[in-house]
C-alpha cells in the first residue's frame, strides 16, 4: 500500500494523504490585496488536484507587508469578502482541507513582480517604506529599511493575529506561519538581517523571540482543534547565517508551542547565496528536523516524480511532500500519481469519465460513489 496516499493527522484536521500544494504567490490580486477572478480560475483548479491539502499563497497581514502592490491581503474587510467569495466556490465543488500561508515580506515588500524584474519600488514609483529587524537593506543598492520600534512590533504581532481571526471566520482549516525564504520573521531569525541590540537580537533565544511569540499569539486567535504550522528556511546558504543547528532549536521550541507541523524550504534572505540545486536538495534538511522533532514534517523543493515522493515518505525523511511549480505544471498530479502507486484520490463526478481503463480504481468505486 502507498504510504504517500495514507491519511494524516494535523491537530484536529485529517488529511486524505501526504500530498500538499505548496504555496505559490500570484501576483494578480487587485491594488488593495483583494482575490479577484485569477485566483477563482487558479485555486479552484488546484483544488480539484486529489492533493491532500492546498496552502494558499502568502497573505500579507498587513499593506506593508505585501511583497508586491498585487500580493493577496487579508487585513480588511474588503480583503475578507474578496477571498471568502474564492474560498466558497471551492468548497461548494471540492472537498479538501484549505490552509492559508500569513506573511509580512519586511525588507523584501514594495517590489516587482517577478517577471518584471522582482526589483524594489522606492516610494517615488508608487512603492512604500519597507520594515524590518534593522535597517539592513536585502539588495545592494536598495535604500535601507526602516527598523521597527516597540509600537511596531506590537503593530505587527496583533495584525497576524487580526488575519488569523479572519482566516478563522472564512471557514479555513489551517493556518502556516511564513518564517521562511528572506521575509520579515525569518530576517529575525538570521544574524545576517538582525543586528538588534535589544532583547529581539544578538543571541539564538533574543533572534527566536518575535517569530515565537507571533507563532503563540496566532495560535492563540485560531480555534482550538484547527492546525497553525510554520514554513522555515533551514540554512541561509551564506556562512554565518542561520543555519540547520538554528532550525533544529527553533523547531524544537515551536513544538513546545503547540506547532502542528513544520515545512522545510531553505534560502531567500540573501543576494550571497549559493544553493546546489538539485532533485530533492532539501529533502535531508526536513529529515534532520523530522529526526529532531515529533511533530509532522513537510519536504520540498524539486520534487517532481512520485517515486520520489514515496520514497522520501516510505522511507521517514518527511510525513508529507509539497509541490510548486511541478503542480502548476502538472494540476493533475496527485491522479497520476495514484495510478503509478496505487492510490486512491478524490475527483469530482464530472471527471469521473476520464479514468483510464488500465487504471480503474484511482477515483475510487465510481459505479457506487464511494471513496
Amino acid at each position: 500500500m502507498s504510504v504517500l496516499f495514507s491519511p494524516l493527522r494535523l491537530d484536529g484536521l485529517q488529511l486524505p494523504n501526504r500530498i500538499v500544494i505548496a504555496p505559490m504567490c500570484q501576483y494578480s490580486a487587485d491594488g488593495d490585496g483583494c482575490a479577484t477572478d485569477w485566483h477563482m480560475m487558479h485555486l479552484g483548479q488546484l483544488a480539484m488536484s486529489g492533493a491532500g491539502m492546498l496552502i494558499l499563497e502568502a497573505t500579507a497581514v498587513l499593506p506593508e507587508g505585501r511583497i508586491t502592490a498585487q500580493d493577496l491581503g487579508l487585513y480588511s474587510d474588503v480583503n475578507e469578502a474578496a477571498l471568502a467569495r474564492v474560498v466558497g466556490a471551492i468548497r461548494r465543488y471540492a472537498d479538501l482541507p484549505l490552509c492559508v500561508q500569513l506573511a509580512h515580506a519586511g525588507r523584501k515588500a514594495s517590489s516587482r513582480a517577478p517577471w518584471q524584474g522582482g526589483s524594489l519600488v522606492p516610494p517615488s514609483e508608487g512603492g512604500w517604506q519597507t520594515l524590518a529587524p534593522s535597517p539592513l537593506p536585502h539588495g545592494r543598492d536598495e535604500p535601507p529599511p526602516a527598523a521597527l520600534d516597540e509600537a511596531g512590533l506590537r503593530a505587527v504581532r496583533e495584525a497576524f493575529v487580526a488575519s488569523a481571526r479572519r482566516a478563522a471566520r472564512l471557514g479555513l482549516d489551517a493556518i502556516e506561519i511564513h518564517a521562511a525564504h528572506g521575509y520579515l520573521l525569518h530576517q529575525f531569525l538570521s544574524p545576517l538581517s538582525n543586528r538588534r541590540e535589544d532583547a529581539y537580537g544578538g543571541s539564538l533565544e533574543n533572534r527566536m523571540r518575535f517569530p515565537l511569540e507571533v507563532f503563540e499569539a496566532v495560535r492563540e486567535a485560531f480555534p482550538a482543534g484547527r492546525p497553525v504550522g510554520v514554513r522555515i528556511s533551514a540554512t541561509d546558504w551564506v556562512d554565518g547565517g542561520w543555519d540547520v543547528a538554528q532550525s533544529l532549536e527553533f523547531a524544537a521550541a515551536l513544538e513546545a508551542r503547540g506547532c502542528a507541523f513544520i515545512h522545510v524550504s531553505s534560502g531567500g534572505l540573501s543576494v550571497e547565496q549559493k544553493i546546489p540545486l538539485g532533485p530533492g536538495y532539501q529533502v535531508p534538511f526536513a529529515r534532520q528536523v523530522r529526526e529532531h522533532v515529533k511533530m509532522p514534517v513537510i519536504a520540498v523543493g524539486l520534487l517532481t516524480e512520485p517515486e520520489q515522493a514515496e520514497a522520501i515518505v516510505a522511507g521517514g525523511d518527511a510525513d508529507m511532500v509539497a509541490l510548486a511549480r511541478g503542480m502548476l505544471w502538472n494540476p493533475r498530479w496527485p491522479w497520476h500519481a495514484a495510478a503509478k502507486l496505487g492510490g486512491t484520490v478524490k475527483a469530482p463526478p464530472q471527471y469521473w469519465r476520464c479514468e483510464p481503463q488500465a487504471h480503474r480504481g484511482v477515483f475510487g468505486d465510481t459505479t457506487t460513489g464511494q471513496r
